[in-house]
């Protein structure tokens, strides 16, 4: 297992178009065959370093419902949806991303992966758990319901709106529709 290649913070503010092998060897002062050694391109290089920051990530997932009410689960669920729940930088580095879908598709191929789906499947999974539990009516679009969940922290980010209340306010107006 690589250690994270670029500088997080070259990666945020260049964007990958824009950052160069020469800015990550300087950034982290050695030499550009130094790097080649490890990557053989800047693709693979920021791929490894995604792929590192996602696996820490993915340890933090698992969401015990056992002490939680019903609608508490589907909050803390929807809680960590929220992209910066574990990478305060999430939003940019996602808004670079998406920015290079048609230069780069694998690297919002990646993001699908190892970010967003992770993610929506959690909240799926937590509606499918309360289904089982019998505290959510039979029918429901989970799919639907975990993505509309996760677009509220995108309308926030380019609203400029606080994030702090989104798990209880969308639970609080999904709630009355989901519930048995």
């Amino acid at each position: 297992m690589h250690e994270p290649g670029p500088d997080r913070d070259r990666l945020i503010r260049d964007g990958y178009s824009r950052m160069t092998i020469g800015d990550i060897a300087a950034d982290a002062k050695v030499s550009r065959p130094t790097l080649y050694r490890r990557w053989r391109t800047k693709f693979e290089l920021v791929v490894d370093a995604l792929d590192y920051g996602f696996r820490r990530q993915l340890d933090l997932y698992p969401l015990d419902l056992s002490e939680l009410e019903p609608r508490e689960a589907l909050v803390e669920a929807v809680r960590r949806l929220d992209p910066t729940y574990y990478n305060p930088d999430a939003m940019v580095l996602m808004g670079n991303f998406a920015g290079e879908a048609i230069r780069t598709p694998e690297l919002l191929e990646i993001l699908r992966k190892h970010a967003v789906e992770p993610r929506v499947s959690l909240v799926e999974n937590v509606l499918a758990q309360l289904w089982e539990r019998g505290a959510v009516r039979d029918g429901l679009d989970r799919h639907t319901i975990a993505t509309l969940c996760f677009g509220s922290y995108f309308a926030a980010f380019y609203r400029k709106e606080s994030k702090a209340g989104i798990p209880e306010a969308v639970v609080a107006v999904l709630w009355p529709a989901l519930a048995k």
